[in-house]
């Protein structure tokens, strides 16, 4: 299926630009993008691990969900969407805390937290994006991370939620 995003410039006003995904974005224009997580009641995230074939990072693992937003969808629409999409997960908006909105050359980024206890067993692993999932603590993904093994984009999902904690940023609670 044709997948279709809002464009938005620079200061990430959403201008009346429909652009299909895979064809180049026109300059000075940019798309949204969301990362999710879940942490669970023992502070453990959630990583799902890239299909292989995937162009870009295939076989590293991630966080959650992630992905664009598509034409008609907010940041929150987008990662909830994700989250069911790529793992059978079903998140409800209340449940959402923004960690952090950046912007990238050709993309604004939203981190979404949610908090919820998930059997794995009870993941729906979408076959052509996700191969493996399981819930890490804080050293585990740290030594992940420094084994190369997690996605380069992804940013320190603990250090996000420390700030997140301390109130700093400006961070939606």
């Amino acid at each position: 299926m044709e997948e279709h995003w809002d464009l938005y410039n620079e200061t990430r006003e959403k201008i009346d630009i429909l652009h299909k995904r895979g064809e180049p974005l026109p300059k000075n224009t940019c798309h949204l993008a969301v990362n999710v997580w879940i942490l669970n009641s023992k502070d453990e995230a959630l990583l799902t691990q890239r299909h292989p074939q995937k162009a870009r990072y295939g076989g590293l693992w991630e966080c959650s969900a992630s992905g664009s937003v598509i034409s008609g969808e907010d940041t929150l629409q987008g990662a909830m969407r994700e989250a069911k999409e790529e793992i059978g997960v079903t998140l409800m908006p209340q449940e959402a805390v923004l960690l952090e909105s950046m912007k990238k050359s050709e993309y604004f980024r939203d981190t979404f937290l949610f908090v919820k206890d998930i059997p794995i067993d009870e993941l729906k692993l979408q076959p052509k994006e996700v191969i493996d999932a399981k819930w890490v603590t804080r050293k585990e993904y740290e030594d992940m991370r420094a084994s190369g093994l997690i996605v380069p984009l992804v940013q320190d999902f603990w250090e996000m939620y420390s700030r997140q904690s301390d109130g700093r940023d400006g961070v939606v609670k």
